[in-house]
This record gives C-alpha cells, sequence and structure tokens, in this order.
C-alpha cells in the first residue's frame, strides 16, 4: 500500500483479478490484489511463494501481521488475505473488496464467541 499524504488515500498496487492467469501464477506478486508492499506484508509472515498461502487461516495472518508490525492493520489487509486464500484453495479470483461484508460478518462472529 501507498499513502498519498497531499489525498489521504491508501493506494493499492495491485493485480485486478481479472487479469490474473492461474497458470503463470508463480511469484507473490502474481496473485489477485497483490502488489509490493502486500507482497511485503506476506514475507514478513514467512510467506515467500503462492504455494505457501494453502491452507493458511487469514484471521490467524492478519493477526501475525498486526504483532509483527506492532501496529494495527486496516481491515482490508484482511479482505486481501482471504482472497489469496481462497484463491490459492482453488476459488476464482475476485476483488479484496468482494469479501469485504463476509469478513465484517466473521469479525463480529469472532467478537461473541
Amino acid at each position: 500500500m501507498k499513502h498519498d499524504q497531499a489525498l489521504g488515500l491508501t493506494i493499492l498496487a495491485r493485480v485486478h483479478p481479472n487479469k490474473v492467469d492461474r497458470a503463470r501464477v508463480v511469484k507473490l506478486t502474481d496473485l489477485p490484489n497483490i502488489g509490493k508492499a502486500s507482497a511485503g506484508d506476506l514475507r514478513l509472515l514467512g510467506i515467500d511463494e503462492p504455494s505457501q498461502l494453502v491452507g493458511k487461516d487469514p484471521f490467524e495472518m492478519y493477526e501475525m501481521l498486526c504483532e509483527r508490525t506492532a501496529s494495527r492493520q486496516d481491515p482490508c489487509v484482511l479482505d486481501v488475505f482471504i482472497s489469496v486464500t481462497r484463491f490459492m484453495a482453488g476459488q476464482e479470483a475476485r476483488p479484496w473488496w468482494d469479501y469485504t461484508q463476509e469478513r465484517k460478518r466473521l469479525v463480529l462472529l469472532r467478537s461473541q464467541q
């Protein structure tokens, strides 16, 4: 993610899901919704290649990233993690924002347990 202070916006440089060719996913930035910054986040978690995302829990990944950076990450990062773990589990590539409502519902359910 890149923050533009003048505009007050966070800009995500990433591969749009419509442009992902599953057969050509070799490096992290080949994944849907993953740009340089998100790839760096994944590397902080010890994930260096897409295949290492198979079977990962996006919620655990998000919490670990928050711990390792000593900073609460934007919840949209969790949406991105959901999108790539689902993609690597065989689901179609979808934009990260398709997971926002699901994430909100799951976070609420987890907080009630």
